[in-house]
């Protein structure tokens, strides 16, 4: 006879109930949320670096800094301008819920209008794990190749937005954009997308007054409710 354990089930619909706990402080304080995802060396923490002098001319940024060891990427994001904390995951390669309401401790919630939460760089695990946040960005490097969507189909399933950054190299780098595209569309067809470089600013006021946008309609219906 045998026995059937949903482990796995039982721990994502735990990590679940915890994410929703998260985004329910947020929102009553009408804090956006961002859980910005990528492959090692994608740019993530560069981005955020080139990001936050720009937003926290108008908004109060908070960033949880995710990562296996050391603490360099809290230390860059709070150059930037923002209120970091960071998390050691002690060599798990993912973000969970739990992990950022412990984060969230740490922050001044009721002095912040935007959150942005660096994972763990990885384009496996972190797909499964909510966290609480409102949209899931992916950052893809166009030295990694052309071939990601391909081979990582959940995560670029399950993003809202997807930054294509390091376009400066693409004169210098095999890296087809159009079957790169089209990968993307055949996943998540229509996901608003930005193309940048933190080397020359290109595209960057764009994913800026997004995200300003962004965290305005969030305050609003903060203020509504």
């Amino acid at each position: 006879m045998s026995v059937r354990v949903p482990v796995v089930e039982a721990i994502t619909k735990a990590n679940d109930e915890l994410a929703r706990l998260n985004r329910a402080r947020l929102d009553s304080r009408g804090i956006l949320g961002l859980n910005i995802m990528a492959s090692p060396g994608a740019g993530k923490t560069s981005i955020i670096e080139c990001i936050v002098p720009k937003l926290s001319r108008d908004l109060r940024v908070g960033v949880i800094e995710g990562d296996i060891a050391t603490s360099f990427d809290a230390e860059r994001a709070a150059a930037a301008g923002a209120t970091a904390v960071q998390i050691n995951t002690g060599g798990s390669c993912h973000l969970e819920a739990q992990m950022v309401s412990q984060a969230l401790d740490q922050l001044p919630l009721d002095a912040l209008d935007l959150l942005i939460v660096e994972n763990v760089g990885n384009l496996i695990c972190p797909a499964t794990f909510a966290l609480g946040t409102h949209q899931n960005i992916l950052v893809a490097s166009v030295p990694e190749g052309d071939d990601k969507p391909y081979k990582h189909p959940r995560m670029y399933r399950g993003v809202q937005v997807l930054i294509i950054n390091k376009v400066d190299l693409l004169p210098y780098v095999r890296f087809d954009i159009e079957r790169f595209r089209r990968g993307v569309n055949a996943l998540n067809e229509g996901v608003l997308t930005f193309e940048v470089s933190c080397t020359t600013g290109a595209g960057m006021e764009a994913l800026v007054d997004w995200v300003r946008a962004e965290a305005a309609a969030r305050r609003a219906g903060a203020v509504q409710t």
